[in-house]
C-alpha cells in the first residue's frame, strides 16, 4: 500500500544497504571520509595544475580536467546515500531521480571519453616524442577535452531522453544507492524494449570505441618501449603510462560488467559493491595513483605549502 501511494506522489524509493542501524551510522561515516577524502584530493590536483608553470602540460592539463570531473562524479551519488544512511529517509522523487542518472552518465560518457584521449597523449609523448609539442599544443589539447565533454552530453542526452519518456507504475523501490539505468527500468510498465536498445548501442559506442582506441594506443606504447635497449630506460618510459594504464583497468572492467549488456539486469546486492568501485572508491584512488606519487606534483604540493 505504501509503495501504491509512492508511485501515485511520483516517488521512488532507494534501498541503499538495508542492514543494522549500527552499521549503517559506520558506513556513513565511512563513506563521508572517502567523500571528504576525495574532494580534498581532487582539489588539490586542480589548484597544483592551475599554480604550478611546471605542471602546464597536456597530461596534467587532462589530469585537471579528470580531477574536475570526479569531483561531481561522486558529489551527484554520495551526498544522497549520506543522507538516507543517516536520517533513514529513502524517498526520491522521480525527476530527481531521472536529473541524477542524467548526470551520472554525463559524467560517466565523459570519463570514458577523457581516458581514451589520455591514452593518445601517452602514445604521442612515447611514440612520437619529437612531434608532442607541435601535435599536442594548448589549441588541440583544449579541442580534446571540450570534445570529451560534449560527447558525454550527447550521448547522455539521448539515453536519457528513451528512460525518461517511460511510464512507471511498478513498485517504487530501487534496489540500489543512487538511480542507475537498469532498477529504473525494472520499474518501468510501458514497453522498454526500443530504451533498452538504445541503451545498450550507445553503452557499446561509449564504452568500446573509447577502449578500443586505448588498447591500440598501449599496443603502439609497448611495442615502442620494446624497442629501447636498457631496461632502465624501458622502465622509465613505461612509468610514465602506468598510472594510467591501472586507472583504465579498473574503471573499464566494473564499467563494461555493469552496462556492456543486452538485457535489463536485477540490480542485485553484488551490483551495488562493484558500483561501489567505480562511483567511490576509482575517484578517492585517482588522484594517488596519477598525481600524489609523481615527482613532479610532489614537488608542486611542497612549493605550494
Amino acid at each position: 500500500m505504501e509503495e501504491k501511494r509512492n508511485m501515485t506522489a511520483g516517488i521512488f524509493l532507494l534501498v541503499g544497504f538495508p542492514v543494522s542501524r549500527h552499521v549503517q551510522i559506520l558506513l556513513f561515516f565511512l563513506f563521508f571520509l572517502m567523500y571528504l577524502l576525495t574532494l580534498v584530493q581532487n582539489l588539490l590536483v586542480i589548484i597544483l595544475v592551475w599554480t604550478s608553470p611546471r605542471l602546464r602540460k597536456p597530461m596534467y592539463f587532462f589530469l585537471g580536467h579528470l580531477s574536475f570531473l570526479e569531483i561531481w562524479y561522486v558529489t551527484v551519488t554520495v551526498p544522497k546515500l549520506l543522507f538516507v544512511l543517516i536520517t533513514g529517509m529513502k524517498q526520491i522523487s522521480i525527476h530527481a531521480c531521472i536529473f541524477q542518472l542524467y548526470f551520472f552518465l554525463l559524467l560517466v560518457c565523459t570519463e570514458c571519453v577523457l581516458l581514451a584521449t589520455m591514452a593518445f597523449d601517452r602514445f604521442v609523448a612515447i611514440c612520437i616524442p619529437l612531434h608532442y609539442v607541435t601535435i599536442m599544443n594548448q589549441q588541440f589539447c583544449f579541442n580534446l577535452a571540450s570534445g570529451s565533454w560534449v560527447i558525454g552530453f550527447l550521448i547522455s542526452l539521448v539515453k536519457i531522453y528513451y528512460i525518461a519518456s517511460l511510464q512507471f507504475c511498478h513498485s517504487g523501490v530501487i534496489n540500489h544507492f543512487f538511480c542507475d539505468i537498469s532498477p529504473v527500468l525494472n520499474l518501468s510498465c510501458s514497453d522498454i524494449r526500443l530504451a533498452e536498445l538504445m541503451d545498450f548501442i550507445l553503452a557499446i559506442i561509449v564504452l568500446f570505441v573509447p577502449l578500443i582506441l586505448t588498447v591500440i594506443s598501449y599496443v603502439c606504447i609497448l611495442y615502442t618501449i620494446c624497442q629501447i635497449p636498457t631496461s632502465s630506460g624501458r622502465f622509465k618510459t613505461f612509468s610514465t603510462c602506468a598510472s594510467h594504464l591501472t586507472v583504465v583497468i579498473i574503471f573499464f572492467t566494473a564499467a563494461l560488467f555493469m552496462y556492456a549488456r543486452p538485457s535489463r539486469a536485477q540490480s542485485l546486492n553484488y551490483h551495488k559493491l562493484i558500483s561501489i568501485i567505480y562511483t567511490v572508491l576509482t575517484p578517492l584512488l585517482n588522484p594517488i595513483i596519477y598525481a600524489l606519487r609523481n615527482k613532479e606534483v610532489k614537488n608542486a604540493i611542497w612549493k605550494l605549502f
